[in-house]
């Protein structure tokens, strides 16, 4: 998965890799830190660097010889004690910057391959920066991108996660050339002398635990006159109290930061990350994104910001077809979908500008799940939340919106129908059996084939619990559910076929859809075959199958190429043995799926 800035995405909690990688000659180090709840060290073996290379738990190992042009560090999330709520990356340079390197990019790799890529944009002139984390929730391990650079250097950095380092250290007039002999000789990389970043690192290898190997090699350096220095302990800061968290706290977003009320602080969702930004206030002559001022146009108002608008721009060109992945693959109920909006506050463009750039592709998004709604025949729960879920997620609007909706809740409600869902009718003046109940009772009438052409009677159709009655002038019908085959609407109409050949019945209603769905959820109760919930019968289409057809035919009629109001059609019809696969489906329009009926 690839993140951005203030992303995050699940891990297994395994043995990974952490590589960062660039293109430039320079050196760079990687070092990590594992972190308590209180964001702090617990002591100087917490912090793994070029002169510690392994934690005592193995849950954090530095590759000392990696391929040029990386950085490598062995990462084992099962030997991570429980104290530890996070493992933060970091890393840094001694002779540039990090702004000189080019396609910076951090990856995180399992035994099946990457898991996570960070891409490393908006680098500052800085020697030192923070990467990403690991970090726990509810029970699992996840990854956050974060990119963020640290003007004090390697050391700055590592105080700022309880790390004491001797500022008397670094004043020694030879012990950062001793450090720098012991650091050269251990690693193929060497710095420059007389660096800033050269003495961060002096001050960092002070703190490093040393094993004295003997005590005669110590007298020896003392007879030498070299100058022995006891590294200092590593000593845990005073912890203040953490800020309160935002309104909203399952939203991450910018807020103002608790500690610096000039400035916006990043919070994402579980605490407060380092990432800033100025606190722009809106004023109309300025970019409420930037800052910058805003040039005045000639007649009156003020053009948009240069820089951000292509920005922007670019931004939301990527962020479309991510968007466009999600909604077609995990959905827009999925922690995919909620990380995609993130980055999108992140870079802090407003919603309204997403949903606008979505709106084209999320109106086709949603005649898809429609179509595949209804290939089947049954419009099930979990169908019409999605869609209901889609269209407000997208703030979709308009004609064909709103007809696919009605379709989707007629759909619906067809389906409960012939699932047993049957609503209770009061017939007040007819007859009915102690435990009988009536579900329909409406103006019918009834169709005959006769010698001389067809006869019709009017009357009222009646749907009960144990049988059917069609009551007319001069002329009834009785017809118990143990006698009835199947109902089906046909031509406007509602046929019923029964076990005798002359037991059948054809009545012309209003609405035969309606009228046949109760009827068949009817028959369905009385002979104990509704379905389970969520059970599908042999109409049933695999979402696969659906897929690969809707990739073959491009999401468009195949006879009239209309893109909307779609259906799946079986070319050899299923009453006529037509089998359900890819071979015998295909993309039909709702007219030119009606003109054809069961034709082949």
């Amino acid at each position: 998965m690839e993140l951005r800035k203030g992303a995050h995405a699940s891990v297994p909690t395994s043995l990974l890799a952490v590589v960062l990688s660039w293109e430039s000659a320079h050196a760079v180090d990687v070092h990590a830190l594992l972190v308590t709840e209180s964001g702090l060290v617990r002591g100087d073996g917490d912090f793994v660097f070029f002169n510690a290379p392994r934690h005592v738990s193995q849950a954090v190992t530095l590759d000392q010889q990696p391929a040029l042009g990386t950085a490598r560090l062995s990462v084992s999330l099962p030997r991570t004690e429980d104290e530890v709520a996070r493992i933060v990356i970091s890393a840094s340079i001694d002779d540039a910057t990090f702004d000189e390197l080019d396609d910076l990019t951090l990856t995180v790799h399992a035994a099946d391959g990457p898991v996570a890529t960070f891409v490393v944009d908006g680098i500052e002139d800085v020697q030192a920066m923070m990467f990403g984390e690991f970090y726990r929730r509810d029970g699992q391990w996840r990854f956050r991108a974060i990119g963020q650079g640290w003007a004090g250097g390697l050391a700055g950095l590592a105080t700022e996660f309880g790390v004491t380092v001797d500022e008397s250290v670094a004043g020694h007039p030879e012990l950062p050339e001793a450090v720098r002999t012991e650091r050269s000789s251990t690693s193929p990389r060497s710095s420059a002398a007389g660096s800033t970043h050269t003495a961060d690192r002096a001050r960092l290898a002070a703190t490093a635990p040393r094993h004295d190997t003997s005590t005669s090699e110590s007298s020896e350096a003392d007879r030498a006159g070299r100058p022995t220095a006891r590294p200092p302990e590593l000593t845990r800061r005073v912890i203040d109290v953490p800020p309160p968290p935002p309104p909203d706290p399952e939203l991450a977003d910018w807020h103002p930061d608790p500690h610096a009320p000039g400035q916006l602080r990043w919070w994402d969702g579980d605490e407060w990350t380092g990432s800033t930004r100025p606190h722009i206030h809106e004023h109309r002559a300025h970019c409420g994104r930037c800052g910058n001022p805003l040039r005045r146009r000639f007649f009156g108002g003020h053009s948009q910001c240069k820089s951000c608008t292509a920005e922007v721009e670019e931004f939301l060109t990527h962020w479309r077809n991510r968007a466009v992945r999600v909604m077609t693959g995990p959905g827009t109920q999925s922690m995919e979908w909620i990380e995609l909006w993130t980055a999108l506050r992140f870079q802090r463009i407003d919603d309204q500008r997403g949903r606008a750039v979505l709106r084209e592709v999320g109106t086709t998004h949603v005649e898809r799940m429609v179509a595949f709604a209804f290939a089947d025949g049954e419009v099930f729960a979990e169908e019409l939340e999605a869609f209901e879920h889609v269209v407000s997620e997208l703030a979709l609007s308009g004609h064909i919106v709103d007809d696919l909706r009605r379709r989707m809740h007629r759909g619906r409600t067809l389906s409960r129908l012939r699932g047993g869902e049957l609503p209770t009718v009061d017939t007040p003046g007819l007859h009915l059996d102690p435990d009988e109940r009536v579900h329909l009772d409406l103006p019918a009438v009834h169709i005959r084939t006769l010698a001389r052409g067809p006869r019709n009677t009017e009357g009222r159709l009646i749907g009960s619990s144990k049988k059917l009655r069609f009551v007319g002038d001069g002329t009834g019908i009785e017809l118990p559910w143990n006698r009835v085959v199947s109902v089906h609407p046909e031509h406007g109409t509602v046929v019923l076929a029964a076990t005798s050949a002359r037991g059948g019945a054809t009545f012309g209603v209003a609405d035969p859809d309606y009228v046949a769905a109760a009827l068949e959820g009817a028959l369905r109760v009385s002979k104990r075959l509704v379905l389970t919930p969520g059970q599908r019968d042999t109409r049933s289409i695999p979402q696969d199958v659906k897929a690969q057809v809707w990739q073959r035919d491009g999401g468009r009629c195949v006879e009239c190429g209309d893109g909307h109001y779609l259906e799946f059609d079986h070319i050899i019809p299923l009453s006529r043995g037509g089998a359900t696969s890819m071979t015998n489906l295909q993309i039909l329009c709702r007219a030119c799926n009606r003109a054809k009926g069961a034709r082949i």
